[in-house]
């Protein structure tokens, strides 16, 4: 099982007995680090993958997807109650004849997961992107490559039921 680490977090303090948050000049640095760490941990996840799962030599993904499934699980987490923290990441491989588990990401190891996202990549078409590879690129893919789609789901599963009280 890997683990995420990353030092993202929101603190509270209590003003006259309310919570506000302590906000940072440099909260977007903040979003945009957390984004670029989970992106490498998903890309380290899908390196890892490629020989144990996969059995490849070569998986091929759009280079806007992992930042893109990055700033989607962020968002997806903003309003857990331990944020980035309680996530794990289960993430699915779909070919046409099945679809299996290739890798695990446990975004904190000291942090009880309360939510978990099962994250579904798609196996793209030799032909959908593979025809404007230049030639030279084309011989190097032949063969035990894996192309994946720009196409992702994200399914959120909660592990854990909130009462609101009035």
């Amino acid at each position: 099982m890997a683990v995420l680490s990353c030092a993202v977090s929101v603190t509270f303090t209590r003003n006259n007995n309310k919570k506000s948050y302590l906000m940072r000049e440099d909260a977007e640095d903040l979003d945009s680090t957390a984004c670029q760490t989970l992106t490498r941990r998903l890309e380290e996840e899908l390196r890892a993958a490629k020989s144990a799962q996969l059995a490849c030599g070569e998986v091929l993904i759009p280079a806007d997807l992992l930042p893109r499934i990055a700033i989607d699980v962020l968002k997806m987490a903003e309003n857990e109650p331990c944020g980035l923290r309680g996530c794990t990441i289960f993430i699915n491989f779909e070919t046409e004849q099945e679809c299996r588990r290739i890798g695990t990401i446990k975004c904190d190891a000291n942090t009880v997961s309360t939510f978990e996202l099962f994250l579904t990549l798609k196996q793209g078409s030799r032909n959908s992107w593979h025809s404007i590879l230049p030639q030279f690129l084309k011989n190097f893919t032949k063969g035990g490559t894996i192309m994946i789609s720009r196409g992702f789901t994200l399914d959120k599963k909660k592990l854990y039921r909130s009462y609101l009280s009035e």
